[in-house]
């Protein structure tokens, strides 16, 4: 992707046109929770690692500024986006409303695959699905049908997945061992 010709990429003057702040903060976004070191936004953005606090001040302002819900704040040595504080009584709600009984079809197969393996590793769900898995296993974490179960032995030790006993009375099962057979086409 070109950069465009700004202030920004002429790390050695003054950090003063604003042009490339949403550029910042859609960097910042999809950092997500990892947020970014002063190291990364410096190499994205072609400025030396003293300029990206002026930078993150600047994207603030901003932010205050256009009465934004979302701030740029610095964590643990990143920088990351934060939901404003006026935005927690309603996080909080969002949070404690009842979430609807349905799971998506990525979900039930996590979930079945769980069921019928366990205790399973993440990356064995993935190579039998083919697919990342890591949203479904938060859905279904969050719902209390899936748990840790502890740690596989080898390199990284990844955790385990079982299901809960809120599976069980979810799907009117006395135990796993009382699931249906899985059909084998031939």
């Amino acid at each position: 992707m070109d950069r465009p010709e700004t202030e920004l990429t002429k790390s050695d003057q003054p950090l003063e046109t604003l042009d490339w702040l949403p550029a910042l903060e859609g960097l910042l976004f999809a950092a997500g929770t990892e947020g970014l070191t002063d190291r990364q936004i410096a190499s994205v953005f072609a400025l030396r690692t003293d300029q990206v606090r002026y930078a993150c001040e600047r994207l603030f302002e901003r932010q205050t500024q256009e009465q934004r819900m979302f701030r740029v704040v610095r964590m643990a040595d990143t920088w990351q986006l934060v939901t404003h504080p006026e935005l927690t009584p309603y996080l909080r709600e969002l949070a404690l409303a009842p979430t609807p009984a349905t799971l998506s079809n990525a979900a039930l197969e996590v979930l079945a695959i769980i069921a019928y393996k366990q205790p399973i590793t993440r990356s064995q769900i993935e190579e039998i699905r083919g697919v990342k898995c890591e949203k479904p296993l938060g859905t279904l974490m969050a719902r209390g049908l899936i748990e840790e179960v502890g740690r596989a032995e080898g390199p990284g030790k990844p955790y385990l997945y079982g299901t809960t006993k809120e599976f069980m009375d979810y799907f009117g099962i006395p135990s796993v061992n009382e699931l249906p057979p899985i059909p084998i086409s031939e």
